[in-house]
């Protein structure tokens, strides 16, 4: 059967959050779904994020309130979905003298933590740096902080299983797969992509940053702008030694993280700069890695240059331009625009959002879908249905990694640890029979298999050593080049 003679539901564009959770809620919903990504999953702005579920401290006083409190209501809902991929994490806020005064810190931490529902993660409280860990490698100067909860996320990993779960319920995933044209034609789209001609009774533009080339070629006129913003972070060599991450002010009023990143680094970021110029080729520029550095050395005893710096990764934001002139002001909501309709086929345009929001913006659009789609039936079920892996307790991750040992004996902690937290109970169906290293085939390196690269190629739609190392496994940092070259050898046979 050609990719002409299948008439699908829903054609989604776009791999990133929005788009995989898109396809998911569709698809089990009933839809026969097409997903169409130009690259890899999360292969742009979705896998460049400071790798935080939260609801955004810093936007309250901003008085985006709504968007912190549908932030927050997910938080601890995606935390029991997925905890493999997403755990709870305490940040350290430090007060510094002649910036935001501490009673207004610690107003809009009692806020963040009564508007959202918070229920397991444990509330603020006010600690005295000369007293707790946090406060080991941190200047003198710094005597007070307020300590709160939000969890960490895997960010390309919760791509990949949302569409891995898509997948399981139908959905069609096509990587590597540039939309070119698109019209109408009838009572549905006729869409090019990577060579082959596809049709769908609606589209879902959720392509990011390339949300307004997707409606130029549609032919369909919006008034909608975006505000391109690039995130830039750095990776140094572990700052401290403790669990905890911090939420720290610059002195020009933007606050920045520094939060602990595979055992052996910290990553520090964000900045907020605006973007203009290509999408493929996103870095942070020479003036972005000094401001991280220069912020690190405004805390840390520890001093830091340019030249500590081991990896940066950078991703570009498309925000709903509402003319702040700040980048870092420009809100982080979203907006939906639907046209067609009446026996026209629809294009429903995603504009803006957060990583933290995508499932429920992915129902925000689905709902919008039901009465253009007669194969969608019922509701919102995404947010009690677990992601791959998921099927455990949200404190269970330490039981699982106990199990995983016991049954094969020869992981390490390190290694065990990792297969959990990327796969959780699926790690057991990948390590499946082996009694010991050698039953899983040949060994690149930091605790990655064939057996482990072929579920990736297999399952998770993984096609190069990029691909692998640092978006489904996150071991890029830790491969030098002779192991890099064995994976791509493999991977080519």
């Amino acid at each position: 059967m050609t990719s002409e003679s299948i008439a699908y539901d829903i054609a989604v564009i776009g791999g990133g959050v929005n788009g995989a959770g898109i396809a998911r809620d569709a698809a089990g919903r009933g839809a026969k779904v097409l997903l169409l990504e130009k690259g890899d999953l999360a292969s742009g702005t979705s896998s460049a994020s400071t790798k935080l579920i939260h609801g955004g401290l810093r936007y309250l006083e901003h008085y985006e309130f709504a968007l912190v409190r549908e932030a927050l209501g997910e938080r601890e809902l995606l935390w029991s979905i997925a905890p493999h991929i997403i755990w709870p994490m305490r940040f350290i806020l430090p007060h510094r003298k002649g910036l935001r005064p501490r009673w207004l810190l610690r107003l809009g931490l009692f806020l963040y933590d009564h508007i959202g529902g918070r229920k397991d993660l444990p509330p603020t409280e006010t600690v005295s740096l000369a007293m707790h860990e946090a406060g080991v490698p941190l200047q003198e100067q710094f005597r007070t902080a307020f300590a709160y909860s939000d969890c960490w996320v895997d960010d390309a990993r919760l791509v990949v299983l949302n569409a891995r779960d898509a997948a399981n319920r139908g959905a069609h995933i096509r990587t590597h797969c540039p939309v070119t044209a698109m019209e109408r034609a009838g009572d549905h789209w006729c869409i090019s992509a990577g060579g082959e001609q596809f049709r769908a009774k609606a589209v879902v533009n959720a392509a990011g940053p390339s949300v307004l080339d997707i409606v130029g070629l549609s032919g369909v006129h919006t008034s909608n702008r975006m505000r391109l913003v690039r995130g830039s972070h750095i990776i140094v060599p572990r700052l401290f030694d403790h669990p905890n991450a911090y939420f720290f002010q610059f002195p020009d009023g933007r606050i920045f993280f520094a939060i602990p990143y595979q055992d052996d680094f910290t990553l520090v970021g964000t900045t907020d700069a605006d973007h203009s110029g290509s999408l493929d080729d996103i870095h942070a520029s020479e003036a972005e890695i000094l401001y991280l550095c220069d912020g690190v050395n405004g805390y840390f005893q520890q001093q830091i240059t340019p030249d500590d710096v081991v990896w940066t990764y950078s991703g570009v934001r498309a925000l709903v331009d509402d003319g702040y002139g700040r980048p870092e002001a420009a809100t982080r909501g979203y907006r939906m625009e639907l046209d067609g309709g009446h026996e026209v086929p629809v294009l429903l345009s995603v504009f803006g959002g957060k990583i933290t929001s995508f499932r429920h913006l992915a129902a925000v659009a689905v709902d919008r879908l039901l009465p253009h789609c007669q194969s969608l039936q019922g509701g919102d079920w995404t947010g009690s249905a677990p992601l791959p892996g998921g099927d455990f307790p949200k404190d269970g991750a330490g039981a699982l990694v106990a199990r995983l040992q016991a049954a094969h004996p020869f992981l390490s902690d390190r290694e065990a640890q990792r297969l959990v937290r990327a796969y959780g109970t699926i790690a057991f169906e990948i390590l499946s029979g082996a009694q010991q290293r050698t039953d899983l085939g040949q060994d690149f390196g930091h605790g990655l298999s064939a057996r482990e690269v072929d579920h990736l190629v297999s399952c998770e739609w993984a096609r190069t050593a990029a691909d692998i190392l640092w978006r489904r496994s996150k071991l890029g940092l830790f491969f030098d080049a002779t192991q890099v070259a064995a994976l791509e050898d493999y991977l080519a046979a």
